[in-house]
C-alpha cells in the first residue's frame, strides 16, 4: 500500500477500491473511444467527451453514498454515471437513440445521463439547468431531515445532492441562482465544477475576471475549493470533506476541479480553431488515467499484468454493449408521447 502517512481520507482507502476506482475510469475512456470511432463512421448523430475529466468524476462519486445519495450530472458525466451504477449498454442505448434507453426512452440527446433507480436526475439541454434544480433536491433532503419525516442518520435515506458543469456554465444566470440559495438556506449541496479551461472555444479568461470560479463561493456564503482535477485522490479528498460538511450540517460546497479536455467540445466542433495542437500535447502529458495507473504501479497495487486484463475486459464490454445496441429495435414513432401526457383515465 501506498507509504503517504497523512490524515487524508484517500490513505484509508483499500486496495480492491483503488484498482476498482480505476477500473472505472479506464472502462469510461474505452467507452470514450469507441463512441468518437462511432460517429467518424457516420453510426451515431452526435458525441460530447468526457475524456481527461475522469479523475474529476470518479473521485467525486467514490466520496458519495452511491445509490443513495443524488447526483444531477451534465452531459461530460460518463465516468461519474459508471461510478454510480449506469452499464456500457446503457450509454450504448443512448447513442444510437434504441428503444429501452434509461434515462429518457430515447427521446433526449445522448448524454443527458438519468436513472431513477440510481438516483441520476437528468438534466435538460441548456446549461447550468441542473444547478437549482440540484440545490432545490437538497433544499428538499434538508427539509424531510428538519421537519422529521426522515431519519437523518438513516444510511437508506440521501443526505446530499451532487451536481456538475464547466467552468463556462458558470456565467449563466441559473448557477448564480442555485449558488445564492444553497448558500442562504445552508442546504446539504455540492457543485462540481470541472474547469477545463474552454466554454467550447471561449478561453476562461474571456469567461470571468478571477482567477478562479471557486473565488465566488464566498459571494454566496459557502465553502470554495480550488483541486487538480486529474489528480484523482486529491479530488476524493477535497470530496470527503464536502460530502462530511453537508452530512453534518453545515452547508454547501463549491468545488472547482481544474482539468482539460484533450479532445473537440463535441463532435461538431473543430478545436483547431482556438487552440494549438502543441496546448492539446502538453495537456495530455499530464493525463489523469495514465497519472493513476503509474501511481497504483509503483505502489505495486496494480501489476502489469492486471492492467492487460484490465485492458482486456474494458475492450470486451464496450464490444458487447455495442453489439447489445445496434441490436436493439428502434423506439416506436408513439413512444415519442410516452411519459409526457398522463393517460386519460389518470386525469
Amino acid at each position: 500500500m501506498s507509504t503517504i502517512t497523512t490524515a487524508r481520507p484517500s490513505t484509508h482507502l483499500n486496495e480492491q477500491t483503488l484498482r476498482e476506482m480505476f477500473w472505472v475510469m479506464l472502462l469510461s475512456r474505452r467507452l470514450d473511444e469507441r463512441s468518437w470511432a462511432l460517429h467518424r463512421q457516420g453510426k451515431i448523430a452526435f458525441h460530447i467527451s468526457g475524456m481527461g475529466h475522469e479523475a474529476a468524476q470518479v473521485g467525486s462519486a467514490f466520496a458519495l453514498n452511491r445509490g443513495v445519495d443524488y447526483t444531477h450530472p451534465y452531459y461530460r458525466d460518463l465516468a461519474l454515471s459508471l461510478a454510480m451504477g449506469l452499464t456500457p449498454t446503457d450509454f450504448m442505448l443512448s447513442l444510437f437513440g434504441k428503444a429501452g434507453e434509461p434515462s429518457s426512452g430515447a427521446r433526449q440527446m445522448p448524454s443527458h445521463f438519468g436513472s431513477k433507480r440510481l438516483n441520476i436526475v437528468s438534466g435538460s439541454a441548456p446549461v447550468a439547468t441542473q444547478v437549482p434544480q440540484a440545490a432545490g433536491l437538497a433544499f428538499a433532503i434538508k427539509y424531510k431531515q428538519t421537519t422529521g419525516l426522515v431519519d437523518p442518520n438513516d444510511a437508506t435515506q440521501p443526505r446530499v445532492a451532487l451536481t456538475s458543469l464547466g467552468e463556462g456554465a458558470t456565467s449563466q444566470g441559473e448557477w448564480h441562482e442555485g449558488m445564492n440559495w444553497a448558500g442562504v438556506h445552508k442546504l446539504p449541496f455540492i457543485c462540481l465544477v470541472q474547469n477545463n479551461i474552454y466554454a467550447i472555444s471561449v478561453p476562461i479568461e474571456s469567461q470571468m475576471a478571477v482567477a478562479n470560479v471557486a473565488d465566488r463561493a464566498t459571494a454566496y456564503g459557502v465553502t470554495g475549493v480550488v483541486v487538480d482535477g486529474n489528480d484523482l485522490l486529491a479530488v476524493y479528498d477535497v470530496m470527503v470533506e464536502a460530502v462530511e460538511r453537508a452530512y453534518a450540517g453545515e452547508g454547501a460546497t463549491l468545488v472547482e476541479a481544474k482539468t482539460y479536455r484533450p479532445v473537440p467540445h463535441s463532435s461538431d466542433d473543430d478545436d483547431r480553431s482556438y487552440r494549438s495542437r502543441a496546448e492539446v500535447e502538453e495537456w495530455k502529458q499530464k493525463d489523469p488515467i495514465n497519472r493513476f495507473r503509474d501511481y497504483l504501479i509503483a505502489e505495486t497495487i496494480l501489476s502489469p499484468a492486471q492492467l492487460d486484463d484490465y485492458e482486456h475486459r474494458a475492450r470486451a464490454e464496450v464490444d458487447q454493449a455495442q453489439a447489445a445496441a445496434e441490436a436493439t429495435p428502434d423506439p416506436a414513432p408513439e413512444a415519442a408521447l410516452g411519459d409526457i401526457y398522463a393517460p386519460s383515465e389518470a386525469v
